[in-house]
């Protein structure tokens, strides 16, 4: 009773003060039920339900402490309605509480620093079914066109733990990897992350065992069941041969043999790029989803209907985008950024999202050319809203706008437009995934990097893009061969030169300057910068 007392208030301190609900602070947080033990591995039992749309299974976490503890609390997540109980463990439990969406168990125990522990957590019920997969999240349970039971589950921004107990915090992947049994009927095949290692019958039930040996970002541990018939590829890639392996509705199967031929010319773009896939020991796997797509990790959801453009769609408005498949070009650039360099809190996203948006351009350019990339670039621009900055609050895993996409790849590609040397720009990303390869890293972090490696203070530049909602609008006017010109809407100190007729650098502040130009022709701006031009006159 004294310990269950002592636990609510070491809960409620978390919070005083704060603006924003406990449950936020406990979900986004590395709070002091979460900052002592490291998650080693994840073994997973999962065995989805159509009939009544339940999920259950077990969890065997395997953890290390990293500091030395008395008595410690451990935080586990599992969203309601989902239910739980703990059926196994090294160590002694006294006793597990459930407040809410958290389940905090409590141990008798001095730890120490580098000691290795697991508890096994079985799981049941019926969990949070997504109304409009992938973009609210939770399970899927419908049938394909063929009458058969198709399930999977969407969780990037609703998290993992809507069915999975774990440690549901983008800060901690499992060091080494994790297995996934997916059980699933005697007809239907189970799909999950990673490389299959088994497959057995028993009882009229199929068991698919799925292996991950690298680390990997919990939203992205996905089981997906359906009638799937399975394809393979090699790709000569910069760390030899990739194995790229497809499963797809019987039915889709010629479809996607076409359309998935546009694999290796992604992949040899986003090597050039980015350097070698992240994941070789994982392989490259495309599963068609029942929902239009997300980067699971050497487990990309595929649901595009196996044409090009967005659901058809150019989201340009230039034309480029229907050249090419947007989900197999956009969420296979996550394994880049997203699931090879991952944030450590939700609010920095734009690190995933910015760069894989980004991703698109410099595939086009690889793939096609680059004045069809720098179309693209432009066109995008026509989705920003500029509502609210792209960062977001810290620490209650919430994300800020959804600008992170296209605002977040013009800045990437106005950054390039400063550098002005595009092997420089080539090898800051390709510095920046093997530098910080399998790694959780925050913004700060990546802007330090790109700043240093580039030897150009760009932390203004940020500053503007990242943490404001105002775009650079450079005021001028021209008399003759003379140009005045001056920034407006910027960040104190604004460091961001342009350059104008091709070869001319300014350095435009907030106040007015003067440029002697060298003929009176109008002069030349460079679209390629996101910034807003005004002629005053």
């Amino acid at each position: 009773m004294k310990k269950s007392i002592l636990l609510l208030f070491l809960i409620s301190g978390l919070f005083s003060g704060q603006q924003f609900k406990k449950q936020d602070t406990l979900k986004g947080s590395n709070t002091r039920f979460r900052d002592f033990w490291d998650v080693r591995k994840y073994e997973i039992s999962v065995e989805p339900k159509f009939a009544d749309q339940s999920v259950s299974g077990t969890n065997k976490i395997t953890f290390e402490i990293i500091k030395d503890i008395m008595n410690p609390v451990f935080q586990i997540d599992l969203q309601q309605p989902m239910n739980y109980k703990i059926i196994d463990s090294d160590v002694k439990l006294c006793s597990s509480k459930r407040e809410g969406d958290f389940i905090f168990i409590e141990t008798k125990k001095d730890y120490k620093k580098g000691e290795i522990h697991s508890f096994t957590i079985q799981f049941f019920g019926n969990p949070i079914i997504a109304k409009n997969a992938p973009w609210d999240g939770g399970w899927v349970f419908k049938k394909d066109a063929h009458g058969n039971p198709w399930m999977s589950v969407a969780q990037e921004g609703i998290g993992a733990s809507v069915w999975l107990p774990s440690k549901d915090i983008w800060s901690d992947e499992p060091d080494n990897g994790m297995i996934m049994k997916i059980i699933t009927p005697k007809d239907l095949v189970g799909v999950g992350n990673g490389r299959l290692i088994a497959h057995m019958t028993e009882k009229d039930k199929n068991i698919y065992t799925w292996e991950v040996k690298n680390p990997i970002n919990l939203y992205s541990i996905v089981p997906n069941v359906g009638k799937y018939l399975n394809f393979k590829e090699t790709y000569a890639g910069e760390k030899g041969p990739l194995d790229l392996d497809y499963w797809v509705l019987d039915y889709n199967l010629e479809k996607a043999k076409k359309q998935f031929q546009q694999v290796k010319p992604m992949m040899k773009a986003f090597e050039y790029w980015f350097g070698r896939y992240p994941f070789y020991e994982d392989s490259y796997k495309l599963i068609e989803t029942p929902y239009l797509g997300m980067e699971h990790q050497s487990g990309v959801g595929y649901g595009n209907n196996y044409e090009n453009g967005y659901l058809g769609r150019d989201l340009s408005g230039s034309g480029v985008g229907l050249n090419w498949d947007f989900i197999i070009v956009h969420e296979s650039g996550h394994e880049w950024f997203a699931n090879n360099i991952t944030a450590k809190d939700k609010a920095d996203m734009w690190i995933h999202e910015g760069f894989t948006n980004y991703s698109e351009t410099l595939f086009v350019e690889n793939y096609m050319d680059k004045a069809s990339a720098e179309k693209y670039v432009v066109g995008i621009r026509r989705n920003i809203k500029n509502d609210e900055p792209i960062i977001g609050p810290y620490g209650i895993a919430k994300s800020g706008s959804g600008d992170m996409y296209y605002k977040g790849s013009n800045m990437i590609h106005t950054i390039r437009q400063v550098i002005n040397n595009d092997e420089k720009f080539r090898q800051i990303l390709r510095g920046l995934n093997k530098d910080f390869y399998h790694q959780t890293v925050t913004s700060k972090q990546v802007e330090d990097y790109i700043s240093k490696n580039s030897g150009i203070n760009f932390h203004t530049v940020f500053d503007q893009y990242l943490r404001t909602t105002n775009i650079p609008t450079l005021e001028y006017t021209q008399s003759g061969n003379e140009l005045k010109f001056r920034y407006t809407h910027i960040v104190s100190n604004l460091k961001l030169p342009v350059r104008i007729n091709d070869s001319i650098e300014i350095n435009p502040t907030k106040e007015w300057q003067t440029l002697k130009l060298t003929s009176a022709d109008p002069v030349q701006f460079n679209e390629n910068y996101f910034i807003s031009y005004q002629n005053q006159k």
